[in-house]
Order: C-alpha cells, then structure tokens, then sequence
C-alpha cells in the first residue's frame, strides 16, 4: 500500500495551473468584455462550452432571492462553485474548494471569465483525432478471372 505522502506527491506531480491568473481580465480583452456587459450570457457560454446545460448559470441568479424568501442568506453562486470545481477536476488544475467558494463569492464575474479564458486556450491546444476507415471491398469472380469492386 501506498503511503499517503506518496499519493499525495503523484497527484502533484499530475496537476497543473491555470492558464491565466483570475483577475487576467486583459488577457484576452474580448472575454472581458462578454463578461462585464453581459455575465449571464458568459456563464451559459461557458456552461454549453463545458458540456452542462447552457440555462444552468441561471440558478446562481434565481437561487439568492429564493433562499432569502426562505429565510437562508446565501451568497455562494452554486453553479460558478459547480462548475469551477468541475473544470479544475477535469484538467486536473491545483486549487481547493475552499479557494473556489471564497473566489466565487467575492468575483464571481472573474472566475466565470477565467473559465471562459480556460475553455478557449484547452480548445486552442486540444489534439485533433482523425478515424479513417479504409473503403470497403467487395471480390467477386466473373467467369474464370476474380474482378475487384470498389465501393465508396
């Protein structure tokens, strides 16, 4: 059995960081903006561009005014925390789900740019696979001498 110091040196030895920095709003000036004049419309963007539902970030809207109504103050954007939790997960990115939670709540506008910024720079370098299946060939024979068909 592994120790848990081991484990815990191959998992980091995997991760990675992040492309750019949260607060790297210049880095790519056309996500900056997206996401100032219109954040909602980010966040479904980077929730279609992430595999979800693009109506998903809606919740981080609705759900504040319905928890309060309730009773509950919440100010933690589930879906943002959600998805940036996912994203790190995927692309195994070092953080915490305690830095998620602060950084969500404090920027929420940053952290859905640099998942916008992420997205867009994983697409940029992802490798392109090519599956090509040779035609079909059919041999039949006419007469004495096999002939060859090819099909497409």
């Amino acid at each position: 059995l592994a120790s848990v110091a081991e484990v815990q040196r191959v998992m980091a030895s995997e991760t990675s960081e992040w492309n750019s920095e949260l607060c790297d709003c210049f880095e790519s000036a056309s996500t900056c903006c997206y996401g100032f004049w219109c954040c909602p419309c980010l966040a479904c963007t980077v929730s279609g561009r992430f595999g979800e539902n693009r109506c998903l970030p809606l919740c981080d809207v609705c759900t504040p005014a319905i928890m309060t109504a309730c009773g509950v103050p919440l100010f933690v954007p589930p879906v943002a925390v959600a998805l940036w939790a996912s994203l790190r997960n995927r692309y195994k990115i070092k953080g915490s789900i305690c830095k998620d939670i602060i950084a969500s709540c404090f920027c929420v506008w940053c952290v859905w740019c640099q998942m916008h910024r992420e997205l867009k720079d994983r697409k940029k370098h992802s490798p392109v696979v090519v599956n090509v299946q040779p035609a079909p060939m059919v041999i039949t024979s006419v007469g004495t001498a096999p002939a060859v068909v090819m099909r497409s």
